[in-house]
């Protein structure tokens, strides 16, 4: 799949029928080119997890159209056989919390999901401590998720998010449970990494100490989607 983003136009959600319809996205239309980093913003009930649900193919949107690449995956309706598929290679996922497999060691957690994708045990570990060692994590390769801190967890689970090299990332809050200075490191390494693989990333957030750090931001509110300059600071 040729690595030009995601792009969106006029996606809408709604939710209920009749008079008790309501849309939770209202024609939203944005992009995210490869190599970029992007915020997603918004007050509570603004429509941002429907947003990214819809994005990650996890709800359906009820129209409007979003490109991958070259590829039209949904053009008021499912344009991709495989769902599932879609999510595992083509969309990588970095939640608020990493949600590690604790009986797992954190290479096997990063080189679960190609295994489940075909790819054979020797080269999805290979991948998985070539990420691991790109986050500065490599030492602890062979650790079980609870011998690992905060910050490394969430290393872990990027590197998890990346390891099937997909066009787009989704980060759901990624740094919401850091302090500043593991908050800054993990909003770095994502642009270090959007750079390295030209992945297009959006990053759904709160926080305040990292939102000055993106060039460009969404807002939304009531379902609706303003595009801005952001201030960009700290990661040429």
């Amino acid at each position: 799949m040729s690595r030009k983003g995601i792009h969106i136009e006029r996606l809408t959600k709604r939710y209920g029928s009749g008079d008790t319809a309501f849309l939770a996205l209202k024609d939203v239309n944005m992009h995210v080119a490869p190599g970029e980093v992007v915020g997603l913003i918004g007050p509570s009930g603004s429509g941002k997890s429907t947003l990214l649900k819809c994005l990650g193919a996890v709800i359906d949107p009820t129209s409007g159209r979003m490109t991958l690449g070259d590829t039209v995956i949904y053009d008021d309706g499912w344009q991709v056989p495989d769902l599932r598929a879609l999510r595992r290679d083509q969309i990588g996922f970095v939640f608020q919390a990493p949600y590690l497999i604790q009986f797992l060691d954190a290479t096997d957690n990063v080189a679960l999901l190609p295994m489940l994708a075909g790819v054979p045990n020797d080269e999805a570990r290979r991948r998985a401590l070539e990420l691991l060692t790109a986050l500065d994590v490599q030492h602890r390769a062979t650790a079980m998720p609870s011998q690992l801190s905060g910050g490394e967890q969430q290393r872990v689970a990027i590197a998890r998010g990346l390891v099937n090299r997909p066009p787009v990332i989704l980060a759901d809050e990624p740094t919401a449970p850091l302090d500043s200075q593991r908050a800054m490191a993990v909003i770095r390494i994502l642009n270090d990494m959007a750079r390295r693989l030209e992945t297009a990333i959006i990053v759904v957030t709160h926080d305040e100490k990292i939102i000055p750090t993106f060039k460009r931001i969404y807002h939304i509110r009531d379902g609706v989607t303003h595009e801005e300059a952001g201030e960009g600071r700290g990661f040429e």
